[in-house]
C-alpha cells in the first residue's frame, strides 16, 4: 500500500518502521519560538535541515517566520520549488557548478548565502553580474565552533570591506553560530552568561563594522539549544532556531530546551527470544542512536537500549510477554535532524491517526 492511502488510519496500524509527528505538538512547539522571537523583537528564520518539506516551512512562515534557513544549496532549491521565497544558506557555495545553481535560483527566490573569503566572494560576484543578478551574502563569524567563519572583531570589518568592492554582491551583514556555548551547566543563569559571551563576539563585531563605516543590518545567529537566550542579546536581528519545532532528546535532555517531543517512531516486534528481550524492526536505518539514545514508550521500566543497523532493541526489567510478536512499539526520537534524513515520509498524526503524510522532499539533496 502507498504510504499516502494511510489517512485516516490509525497510527498504530501503520506499516512499520514509521516516522510520526504528532500535529498538536508540533503546533505549540512552533507557537513558543514564534512568540519567543515577537517577545524579543527579532526575525525568525528557523533552519529547515531537520524537515526537508516544504509544507512544513510554509507553517513556519504562517506562525511568523520572515523565511528560511537552509543547509545546503539541494535543500534551498526545493524550499524554491515549493513557494519558499526568502531563504538564507547558511554556508558558502564554492565552485562553478554550484554557484551557478545559487545565482540561477534567484529568478525563483530571494536568497542569501555566508561567505568567509574574498576569494569566494569574487566567484560568486562574476557569475551574478554574467547573468545580470545581485546577492545578498553574509560575512560568517567564527566564535569558537572552528569551521567556517573569519574571526571575530577586526578580521570581520575587512572581509565585509572586501565584499562591498564587488557591484552584484550586497552585503547584509553577519552571521555566526554561539554552538561551543551549548554545554551543559549547573544553573540556568551560568548557561545564559555563557551563551551572551559567545553571541557578543558576533555583536561586537556588527557594530565595530558600523563604526567604521561598514553597513551591517543583519545579526543573524541562535538555535534550538539557544534561542531563549540569544533572542534577548542586544544587537541580535534574526535568530535560526528550527529543531525545537519537532522537538527531541538531544535538546530536552543535553540543553534542558522545554519543547515537547513531536516526533516518534512506529516499530513493530520482530522477535522475542527471552521473557525479557524485545527486538524490534528498527534500527540504526531507522532512527539515530549515536548522538542520542531514542526510547522506547509504554514497555515500562527497560534497560540495555541497543541498535543493530536493522533493529532496535531493549530488556524488560519485569520478565512480561507484552509487547509480543508484531506488536508496536512507539519509540521517542533521540535526535530527530539524522532521523529525518532516513526516511521518504513523515505521518501527521492527531488524536490517533493519520492526518496527513508529507513526503520528505529535502531527503538526499546534500550536493
Amino acid at each position: 500500500m502507498s504510504p499516502y492511502n494511510a489517512v485516516g488510519m490509525s497510527k498504530w496500524d501503520l506499516d512499520t518502521p514509521a516516522l510520526c509527528v504528532d500535529l498538536d505538538v508540533v503546533a505549540r512547539n512552533i507557537k513558543r519560538i514564534a512568540d519567543t522571537c515577537k517577545e524579543a523583537g527579532v526575525r525568525w528564520r528557523p533552519h529547515t535541515k531537520g524537515m526537508k518539506i516544504p509544507a512544513v516551512a510554509h507553517m513556519l512562515i504562517d506562525a511568523g517566520a520572515v523565511g528560511i534557513t537552509c543547509a545546503k544549496l539541494g535543500e534551498a532549491e526545493v524550499m524554491a520549488a515549493g513557494g519558499i521565497k526568502n531563504i538564507l544558506i547558511a554556508n558558502e557555495i564554492v565552485g562553478p557548478v554550484k554557484i551557478e545553481r545559487l545565482v540561477n535560483l534567484l529568478r525563483y527566490a530571494d536568497v542569501m548565502v555566508a561567505v568567509d573569503s574574498e576569494e569566494n566572494v569574487a566567484m560568486l560576484d562574476a557569475m551574478a553580474r554574467a547573468k545580470g543578478q545581485t546577492l545578498k551574502v553574509v560575512v560568517e563569524v567564527n566564535i569558537g565552533i572552528d569551521r567556517a567563519g573569519v574571526e571575530p572583531g577586526q578580521p570581520v570589518v575587512e572581509m565585509a570591506r572586501k565584499v562591498l568592492k564587488y557591484p552584484n554582491i550586497q552585503l547584509k551583514g553577519v552571521m555566526g553560530w554561539e554552538g561551543p556555548t551549548r554545554a551543559k551547566y549547573d544553573t540556568d543563569e551560568e548557561r545564559r552568561l555563557h551563551i551572551t559571551e559567545g553571541v557578543e563576539l558576533i555583536t561586537g563585531s556588527a557594530e565595530l563594522a558600523r563604526r567604521e563605516g561598514v553597513p551591517i543590518e543583519m545579526v543573524i545567529c541562535g538555535g534550538t539549544a539557544t534561542y531563549r537566550y540569544t533572542c534577548f542579546i542586544p544587537g541580535v536581528t534574526d535568530v535560526k532556531a528550527g529543531g525545537g519545532v519537532w522537538g527531541d532528546h538531544y535538546y530536552n535532555d543535553r540543553f534542558h530546551v522545554p519543547h515537547e517531543m513531536a516526533m516518534t517512531c512506529m516499530s513493530s516486534v520482530a522477535s522475542r527470544p527471552t521473557p525479557t528481550r524485545v527486538v524490534t524492526d528498527a534500527g540504526r536505518k531507522t532512527m539515530d542512536f549515536l548522538i542520542q539514545e531514542p526510547k522506547p514508550l509504554g514497555c515500562g521500566e527497560v534497560t540495555h537500549v541497543h541498535p543493530s543497523a536493522e533493529h532496535g532493541q531493549f530488556d524488560l526489567v519485569e520478565p512480561n510477554v507484552k509487547p509480543g510478536l508484531g506488536d508496536k512499539v512507539e519509540w521517542s526520537v533521540g535526535y530527530t535532524d539524522p532521523t529525518v534524513c532516513m526516511h521518504d515520509e513523515i505521518y501527521g498524526i492527531r488524536d490517533g491517526r493519520v492526518e496527513v503524510v508529507w513526503p520528505i522532499v529535502g531527503r538526499g539533496k546534500s550536493r
